[in-house]
Order: structure tokens, then C-alpha cells, then sequence
């Protein structure tokens, strides 16, 4: 079993500024954005392990301003991409032009950075650009550089693209193929606030002043904090329960990875053979765990819980299972089949 390693004096003093510092964050994005409490700790896990996000919710719920107010909320460097049917690749990473010294009059080529060379990136309704544009995402998300021209350009550090998309409108859209939804660390979902919440809202949206907010974090600051993450040590219970959970997705093998049993088991293969196409892989579980650690460190702690796992099983895992056509006879969305599975390996 791992022992859990007690942080060491550094570690300990930006714990204590991240403790300080998440509330102060919240608060000021709080002047702009009523309510979505979990919503944004997602987002906050997600920054902490250099994670991307997805988020998706119906028109008119604060998905951009929130990106925006999370910007203003840092010392970051924020770009803003308005995806388009007609938008080309080129528009998102940059373009090679001709460019003259005016003393020799000399001609040569010279790269003009796109939005894409930022710290944080807000893909704007990612879903209704053409894959091609979609695909000039992947190799910045995975290896966070870019490629153009035969040349390779590292992106900023910190690097993180958050992206936008409507769930109900489908018409002239192009779904994210699951390659590319499985860059994302997570799928956030947002829904429609409270009645106090929506109040809230329009009073502080129909006056005439506009919210003041102030970076919280510098980027150095944050890279800090990310290295500081993977530090945060992991009992080996942990891990094994995380693999169990992304295995317990896979409708062919058990969560051991023996053959799923038969049905009417009532085992957690037995539910994942009759609901599910097929599951997550292992990236899956290494975003839980990334995750975790974070979350452990937003709760002021230095070690990572089995229950941490199970509290992000939801965001990491409903953008990575495919339900059958029984599930969704039944109406079993990819967050209630998620639910069960959590529940059903706490039973066992």
C-alpha cells in the first residue's frame, strides 16, 4: 500500500494559497456568475491538471461569460474563437505570410501566430465547424504545440482550451468524434439555475454597471500549483478502484478484466453488458486520478480518497461511454448509467 507522504513546507504554503485563493476566485467570479457552485469547482480541477473542458448546456445559461469571467479571474492570456461553418485551420493556429524587410527589400516568410497561442482558449460552439477545423484542436490539446507548414510551435504554458457547445440545436453541426472528446478531461454539464438564482440574474444583468474583477492567479503561480498536483500521493486501493470503475465500462470483460458474468448477476458487468456499446479507456482513469489529487487539494488535504473517484466519475466519464439503443429506449442517459456503476462498486 502507498504511504500517504505528508507535504513538505512548500507544498504546504501553496496549498494554504490555493485555500485562500479558490475562495478569493470564486468570489470574484461570483460577481459575474450566479450560482453553477459545481460547475466552476469543475473548472477550477480542471485548470489545477492541465485539463481541458467541454461545456455544454442550452442557449442563454452563461457558458461564454463564464469562460470570460474565469479569464478576467486570471493573469492569463485569453483568446476567443468563434467557430464557424466557413472557419479553416489556418484561422486557429496561424499562417506563414509573405512579409518585406523595407532595407533590402528582401522577401521571405514569416509565421503570424492565431488565436490558438494563448493560455486559455474559449473554442466558442466547437460543433458547428467542419472536422477538418475541429482537428486542428487535437495536436495542440494532446501535445500542446502546434504544427504549420512542416514547422512545430510550442503553445504557452499554462495551456487550456475550454470549448462550448448546444446540445438541442443540431442542425448545420458536426459532433465531435470520439477521438477528439476524449482530449477532454471533462464534459461539464450545466443547467438552469434556481428561481432565487434566476432572480439574481436579471437583477444584476438589466442595470447599467458592469462587474470589475481582478486576476487572482499568475500564470507562474498556477504552473506551481499544477506540478504540485501530481505530487499529491495515491494508496494503491485508490488506483485499483479507479481502474475497476473505467473497467466496470467495458461491456466485453469484468471489472478484474475476467469475462462479464451472466446475465442476471446482478454484477456491475452484468449492467454494463446490457446498457452499454462499449466504455472508457485508460485515459479515463488517468483524468480521475489527476482529478482527484486536485480535488483532494481544493479540500485542503494531501492525499487523495476513494470517494474523491467516485465524485468525478460523472464529468470524466459521460463524454467516453456509448449507451445501447435499449438504454436509450429506457431512457437511461450516460450520467444515470454512470450512477449506477458508482453505485453498484460501492455495494460491492
Amino acid at each position: 500500500m502507498t504511504q500517504t507522504v505528508p507535504a513538505g513546507a512548500e507544498e504546504s504554503a501553496l496549498i494554504a494559497r490555493l485555500g485562500t485563493a479558490r475562495t478569493s476566485l470564486l468570489g470574484e467570479i461570483g460577481k459575474a456568475i450566479v450560482g453553477q457552485h459545481e460547475v466552476l469547482e469543475q473548472l477550477l480541477i480542471a485548470l489545477l491538471c492541465r485539463g481541458h473542458c467541454l461545456l455544454e448546456g442550452v442557449p442563454g445559461l452563461a457558458k461564454t461569460a463564464m469562460v470570460q469571467a474565469l479569464a478576467r479571474s486570471l493573469d492569463l492570456q485569453f483568446s476567443r474563437i468563434q467557430f464557424t461553418p466557413d472557419l479553416m485551420p489556418s484561422d486557429i493556429t496561424g499562417t506563414d505570410l509573405v512579409q518585406e524587410d523595407p532595407e533590402t527589400g528582401r522577401r521571405q516568410f514569416e509565421f503570424m501566430r492565431g488565436p490558438l497561442f494563448a493560455n486559455l482558449v474559449l473554442a466558442d460552439e466547437i460543433n458547428r465547424t467542419p472536422p477538418k477545423t475541429q482537428a486542428a484542436l487535437l495536436e495542440a490539446m494532446q501535445e500542446r504545440r502546434a504544427t504549420v507548414r512542416g514547422h512545430t510551435w510550442d503553445l504557452p504554458d499554462p495551456f487550456l482550451v475550454l470549448a462550448t457547445q448546444n446540445p438541442i440545436e443540431q442542425e448545420g453541426t458536426y459532433p465531435l468524434p470520439e477521438a477528439q472528446l476524449d482530449r477532454f478531461m471533462f464534459m461539464i454539464r450545466i443547467g438552469y439555475p434556481s428561481r432565487a438564482e434566476e432572480v439574481e440574474i436579471l437583477r444584476r444583468t438589466t442595470g447599467g454597471s458592469r462587474p470589475q474583477l481582478t486576476a487572482q492567479f499568475t500564470a507562474a503561480e498556477l504552473v506551481r500549483l499544477q506540478e504540485t498536483v501530481r505530487q499529491v500521493p495515491v494508496p494503491d486501493q485508490v488506483f485499483e478502484h479507479a481502474v475497476d470503475l473505467v473497467a466496470a465500462t467495458r461491456p466485453a470483460a469484468a471489472p478484474s478484466g475476467q469475462p462479464a458474468t451472466k446475465p442476471g448477476s446482478g454484477t456491475v458487468a452484468t449492467e454494463v453488458t446490457r446498457w452499454l456499446q462499449w466504455g472508457a479507456g485508460p485515459r479515463a482513469g488517468q483524468m480521475l486520478i489527476l482529478g482527484a489529487k486536485a480535488r483532494a487539494l481544493l479540500a485542503g488535504r494531501f492525499h487523495v480518497e476513494r470517494g474523491d473517484i467516485d465524485a468525478l466519475a460523472a464529468p470524466v466519464l459521460r463524454h467516453r461511454i456509448v449507451p445501447t439503443f435499449a438504454a436509450q429506449a429506457e431512457g437511461l442517459s450516460a450520467d444515470a448509467l454512470v450512477s449506477r456503476l458508482v453505485a453498484l462498486r460501492r455495494a460491492g
